[in-house]
């Protein structure tokens, strides 16, 4: 291309054509054709949905969209932009956009200078050639269905790894070299099963040479019932999970069967369209378990206000509004509850569209069932549980009470949790006038998005109507959004950053063809366990997370991942590793919330003073996910390292960095104890020497042997704090290595 250029340059005819006799006229134009043909080439038509909408959706349609259409011009769809001329096909220079994006003219300019800056000329440029080619609108690409996508020519040992290495090899880059084995067998395990692997289990990955060994790891770890307990975890944060009710009064409730149901849901690999189908609707399968109706306290996670004087309609519709945006958010990835008071600004969500989705839920009730003891006794208290449903939604708190109390009598420790029920008489749904309840609009039937769907059915649909249409072939929306979500756990970010919005304002997905090819083939199984181990046994997932200077210089934030990427933990990890490093750990998987050692001073601010009886024996030591998890006031080693607020869905934790959280690790209480035994235990195994002992304590912390620098610095710290504190110089020594950042790190 270069060499054909520069032989078409004006300046090079006046040398070349006298010198080059052989070199006809008729050659001459040939190759002036060919110079048209590539720089065509080199500079392609713009594609619609990364190269056009984009500017669209950034600069135009908050004015000129669904919602709003200032000087009644729309620029979503060519139908309604060809009305008022804005846009006129294979015409910029008659095209209104062009004309007002261009202008000098301040006042006449677009987008506004109040709305933001002007267009960049590269920006004006792409709707010129755009509309110049035709002004093509294409459909987003997340709503069109994902199809089976041809594998690139790249040899690679896994299909992900050939899309991965494509890419790579576009951008200039190669992926890294593997890393060592102590850091796969500690990254996998923290990403499977949350835990650290223990010495021994470091010892035989390293010693066995076979050529599966990787696999006969990751399918341990599968295995392992912890997996479970790990991958609940992240679910539990788009459930909005707590054990109590929210708002000023949060109360306690009981719904930790609901987080069991989900971690043996998936320790048993449970398809993710019948974990879908079980958790929305499980009460309206065909003679529903009582595991199915368990499983629809999903739904029942939502905060739930106690407070005297309220009016308790308002209140349901604001769960059920809970209900519709979370559903949207966790199968959908889109942001419909901006479509609440308005039609969407940015996608083609119209409010009508938000109702419908909302009658699905507008039907159900809110009781409370036994999940243990006699069929009689069961009965008995989940009669009394709807009575006192009853009472609250009447708004007669003091009625509700008496029958609470008379159940607590009768109860004893037989557990109960929350779910979802049909109404036996539907309510009807109205749109709701700019958000009001009050403000009632037209009557609305429950429906799927029209954006994505476009079956109109003939009988009114329920929600396990809803349950099975997120998980079939017509809706291409959940497979995408769950293996970018799961993509987004081994990576720390999705194949699309905005792993929340897969609407029109979402980023692009930087492999497209991978993240279809994903999606297609969990669709053909559903099952979480078979994509974890496509995505961890890929050379991709394998790479060492070193930082690397070229990939610094053309990909920074590793978008295209020729490394893996270093993450910290999230919180209840944090608490599971100091508990697997110590030897504290409790392995007992599931039962009611339990109360760690938490300063008293935590609660003294609480308007209710909450109690938190602090748990004594195995409960002590119980994995960070089993603690109790108060709405307004949580545990502070979840608020200090950014656990989800568990007010509204969370799709991905943040991670910061603060003093706050060396501060934690290093002087609080819980972490003073877990040091403490991981002294005592470095100390108890039978070993002659401090070095051994230093490399033990390596081991039991980050999977590896230390350094010669590293050993002889602790040995130097541990000498110290011999002469000093004899008696706690190994507690020491513990405390500073789990303070390290490596500790609290998946490599």
């Amino acid at each position: 291309h270069a060499s054909i250029a520069h032989l078409t340059s004006s300046s090079d005819y006046e040398i070349i054509m006298p010198r080059a006799n052989w070199l006809s006229f008729g050659f001459v134009v040939i190759l002036l054709a060919l110079a048209d043909t590539i720089a065509s080439a080199a500079d392609p038509k713009p594609d619609f949905n990364r190269d056009v909408r984009p500017i669209l959706s950034n600069h135009c349609l908050k004015c000129h969209g669904p919602a709003t259409q200032k000087a009644g011009v729309r620029l979503d769809s060519l139908v309604v932009a060809k009305k008022k001329d804005a846009i006129v096909p294979s015409k910029p220079d008659e095209s209104g956009v062009i004309a007002r994006i261009t202008s000098e003219d301040a006042e006449d300019r677009m987008p506004p200078a109040e709305s933001g800056p002007a267009l960049t000329p590269a920006q004006v440029k792409i709707l010129k050639d755009w509309i110049a080619g035709g002004a093509e609108f294409a459909p987003h690409w997340s709503f069109v269905p994902p199809k089976q996508q041809q594998l690139p020519n790249i040899t690679s040992a896994q299909a992900i790894d050939t899309f991965i290495h494509a890419e790579l090899s576009k951008q200039g880059l190669k992926p890294s070299p593997e890393a060592s084995k102590s850091t796969l067998i500690r990254r996998v395990s923290l990403d499977l099963i949350g835990l650290l692997p223990t010495p021994s289990e470091v010892e035989a990955f390293e010693t066995d040479t076979s050529p599966d060994a990787y696999e006969k790891l990751v399918d341990r770890l599968l295995a392992s019932p912890h997996y479970g307990e790990r991958q609940a975890r992240h679910w539990l944060d788009l459930a909005r999970y707590a054990d109590s009710n929210g708002y000023t009064v949060d109360g306690a409730r009981s719904i930790w069967p609901y987080r069991d149901w989900v971690i043996k849901a998936l320790n048993d690999d449970l398809p993710f369209d019948q974990f879908t189908i079980q958790q929305l609707a499980g009460d309206l399968l065909p003679n529903a378990t009582k595991d199915q109706q368990i499983a629809t306290g999903f739904h029942r996670n939502t905060s739930f206000n106690e407070e005297g004087g309220t009016d308790p309609e308002q209140f349901r519709v604001e769960r059920t509004i809970d209900r519709a945006n979370t559903t949207s958010a966790v199968w959908l990835g889109l942001t419909m509850g901006c479509a609440q008071c308005h039609d969407h600004k940015y996608d083609p969500i119209s409010q009508k569209d938000y109702y419908k989705l909302y009658a699905f839920f507008n039907s159900a009730d809110e009781p409370s069932i036994t999940v243990g003891g006699t069929p009689e006794l069961e009965k008995k208290i989940n009669e009394m549980m709807t009575k006192a449903n009853e009472w609250k939604t009447k708004g007669d708190q003091d009625e509700a009470k008496k029958v609470e109390a008379e159940i607590k009598k009768i109860q004893g420790k037989i557990p109960t949790t929350l779910v979802m029920r049909e109404r036996s008489t539907a309510r009807v749904t109205h749109l709701q006038i700019r958000g009001d309840f009050l403000r009632k609009g037209d009557v609305v039937q429950p429906s799927y998005p029209s954006a994505i769907s476009t079956n109109v059915p003939a009988a009114k649909l329920t929600r396990l109507d809803l349950a099975k249409w997120l998980v079939s072939p017509e809706n291409p929306l959940t497979a995408r959004v769950v293996v970018n979500r799961a993509w987004q756990e081994f990576f720390g970010r999705g194949i699309v950053d905005t792993e929340n919005d897969f609407g029109m304002q979402g980023s692009l997905p930087t492999h497209p063809e991978l993240l279809d090819w994903l999606a297609v083939d969990f669709a053909s199984n559903w099952s979480m366990k078979k994509l974890h181990k496509r995505i961890v046994t890929t050379t991709t997932y394998r790479q060492a997370s070193l930082a690397r200077a070229d990939v610094a210089a053309k990909d920074p934030q590793n978008k295209f991942l020729a490394r893996q990427s270093r993450l910290r933990m999230d919180a209840e990890i944090i608490r599971d590793v100091a508990l697997s490093a110590s030897g504290l750990l409790s392995h007992k998987v599931g039962g009611p919330s339990v109360y760690p050692p938490l300063p008293a001073e935590v609660f003294a601010f609480t308007q209710s003073k909450k109690a938190w009886p602090e748990s004594q024996g195995e409960d002590r030591f119980r994995r960070g996910m089993y603690t109790y998890i108060w709405r307004q006031s949580q545990h502070h080693l979840l608020t200090t390292f950014d656990a989800a607020d568990a007010q509204t869905s969370c799709t991905r934790r943040n991670r910061s960095n603060t003093p706050l959280q060396a501060l934690h690790l290093a002087n609080d209480p819980a972490f003073q104890e877990f040091a403490a035994a991981l002294g005592k235990r470095i100390e108890a195994e039978d070993l002659e020497t401090d070095a051994e002992r230093i490399d033990l304590a390596f081991r039991l912390c980050f999977a590896r042997n230390p350094t010669k620098s590293e050993k002889e610095r602790v040995t130097t710290y541990l000498g110290a704090q011999t002469k000093a504190a004899p008696k706690t110089a190994w507690t020491q020594t513990a405390r500073v290595l789990m303070n390290l950042d490596e500790f609290i790190t998946r490599e």
